[in-house]
């Protein structure tokens, strides 16, 4: 859940994707912005040394309130066979969110968030400090 319009994490996330400025903190992966609708998008990130693609999908809710709150489900899934992914996966969803509080640099606009579950496969981590680091 993001503590900004739906709007506003859309046009963050889309501005890191695009951006030649901002870096994956998590071994300077590249991501492209595959396709976009009113409420998701379908990024691809390729690792930094260039051996590994990753498929990731973004949905967004709004929710009313006197504050603007953005529900954010996303799935990121590695492209070819792996037991162990050091939290890849979780860091690809992640970094395209994140905010200051969490030490992320925003490109455009840096909002809280909070998470109500991760769900992921065997093997699969969900370390937070491994967002930050090259692995």
């Amino acid at each position: 859940m993001a503590d900004a319009s739906c709007a506003d994490v859309m046009e963050e996330i889309r501005a890191r994707v695009t951006s030649d400025s901002w870096v994956d903190p998590h071994n300077k992966g590249t991501y492209t912005l595959l396709s976009e609708a009113k409420d998701e998008l379908d990024i691809q990130r390729v690792t930094g040394n260039k051996k590994y693609t990753d498929k990731i999908i973004f949905s967004f809710s709004d929710f009313g309130g006197a504050k603007p709150a953005c529900g954010i489900s996303a799935c990121s899934e590695s492209q070819g066979f792996s037991i162990g992914d050091f939290s890849t996966n979780y860091c690809n969803i992640r970094n395209l969110y994140c905010g200051k509080e969490d030490g992320c640099v925003a490109v455009k606009k840096s909002f809280g968030t909070s998470e109500t579950k991760i769900d992921h496969n065997f093997g699969a981590g969900e370390d937070k400090k491994a967002f930050r680091n090259g692995v």
